[in-house]
């Protein structure tokens, strides 16, 4: 933590000072649509601010655990039984190998991790390489801050830079289309989930984002898709690039393996990010893949050891020995003797849902859950210490200082690079705004002057 910084921050935010920037606050998130649902995006005063050597640092061990993964995915794709460690489901094995047209499994993509003092400086907990969302709030959210009363008297002594994000999911989905169709003409995106999501107001930021670059764009549900004679089109004409934002276990389950959208992907007809094959990474089982002894050999020497240092323990939960800090271990019954080290997580969800962290249950409910989890694809991680900083808020007229958990989400593109950070802020050890708690905050990169 810069804390420096933080702590010039926290001596200029007199109660005066944080209500007139509380209302400026509030009045630009109903302004700029910046919230999810209904609850406001963000809840806090104060940015995150993290100096030029941690970003640095992020960015250089990003891009080695991100090597790793691309490593992994391609040997999973000639390997059926490295494939099958990842817990696909009988239809994705049938869409993971469909040719996408264009290089990169997940074009857009963002890991979660934490910073963590003296174990390797960071651990990697999850990969979300199927439709990571975030990126046009934190833009927006990132101008408003600019602007708050707080942030004219701290910019007089420190220089703040910003971590945009939505340039690179633009430029990620006009390369793909470029490497699909083998023109540089200019797509018809189209924005593609349910109507009803909370995430709506995001792909607003978007839409306007990318026609504001000469991009047009449509938000459309899957409903209104169609696919008639070769050509998929939407209320408002031929699509010729979907960002995916509908998760695609959902568009089965309601539409189908011949949903339009799906047959125009496997005809060749539609360029999509991120298509199927994204979905061998994004299984929470892939964390389990790059740390387990028996994948070792497909790494190189750098891979490897960024995986010890920031990758936790991770192994699907299954009959089988394996090891635990060098140690052989029969693996259930060290899942069950070991709830308060351990979180058990389903292979493919997301919003918290189903995660149950071991210290937080009782044993009975512990038990319950390892059978549960042996039932159904899960995997089993080590607890990481969760790193925490204060953040004040404006409450009942005074500012007041409350210790969140920080979860460092940065966002990654073209699968091989972190340009951007999603900060997310909760006082529960689940941190995620979809699940129903916490706070965003934008990403600074700050020096003094």
């Amino acid at each position: 933590m810069l804390r420096d910084g933080v702590d010039q921050y926290h001596s200029l935010l007199t109660d005066d000072l944080a209500g007139e920037t509380q209302r400026q606050l509030d009045e630009q998130l109903q302004q700029r649509g910046l919230f999810f649902g209904d609850r406001a995006l963000c809840t806090v005063l104060r940015p995150r601010f993290l100096s030029p050597a941690q970003y640095r640092f992020l960015q250089k061990r990003g891009a080695v655990v991100l090597r790793a993964f691309r490593t992994a995915h391609r040997a999973a794709l000639s390997d059926a039984k490295l494939l099958a460690q990842f817990g696909l489901m009988d239809w994705e094995h049938q869409l993971v190998h469909v040719d996408t047209g264009f290089r990169d499994a997940s074009p857009v993509s963002r890991l979660d991790a934490f910073f963590v003092a003296g174990e390797g400086g960071m651990k990697f907990t999850e990969y979300n390489a199927e439709t990571p969302a975030g990126g046009g709030y934190n833009d927006v959210l990132t101008e408003v801050f600019y602007g708050l009363p707080i942030m004219r008297e701290f910019l007089r002594s420190w220089d703040v830079h910003p971590l945009p994000a939505r340039h690179n999911v633009l430029h990620a989905l006009i390369d793909a289309y470029e490497q699909w169709s083998g023109t540089r003409n200019r797509p018809n995106i189209a924005i593609v989930d349910w109507s009803d999501v909370p995430t709506q107001s995001e792909f607003l930021l978007f839409q306007d984002y990318f026609e504001r670059q000469g991009i047009t764009c449509s938000i459309i549900d899957p409903a209104e898709v169609t696919y008639t004679n070769g050509e998929l089109t939407g209320p408002a004409g031929k699509i010729d690039l979907i960002y995916k934002r509908v998760l695609l276990h959902e568009l089965v389950e309601r539409g189908g393996l011949d949903h339009p959208i799906l047959k125009a992907f496997r005809d060749g007809k539609v360029c999509m990010v991120n298509p199927p094959s994204c979905k061998i990474l994004h299984k929470k089982a892939s964390l389990a893949v790059l740390h387990d002894e028996r994948n070792s050999f497909l790494f190189s020497n750098e891979e490897q050891e960024a995986i010890d240092l920031s990758i936790p323990w991770t192994r699907v939960v299954e009959e089988r020995h394996t090891t635990h800090d060098g140690e052989d271990v029969d693996l259930l019954p060290f899942i069950a003797a070991n709830k308060d080290q351990l979180v058990l997580k389903p292979n493919d969800e997301y919003g918290g849902k189903g995660i149950v962290l071991g210290w937080e249950v009782d044993d009975s409910a512990w038990q319950a859950s390892v059978k549960t989890a042996l039932a159904e694809p899960y995997i089993v991680q080590q607890r990481i210490p969760l790193p925490k900083e204060d953040y004040p808020s404006f409450v009942d007229g005074k500012v007041r200082f409350i210790e969140r958990m920080v979860d460092t989400a940065p966002y990654v593109a073209y699968g091989d690079h972190v340009d951007g950070v999603l900060s997310r802020l909760g006082t529960a050890s689940l941190l995620n705004v979809t699940a129903g708690g916490g706070s965003q905050t934008p990403t600074f990169i700050a020096e003094r002057r």
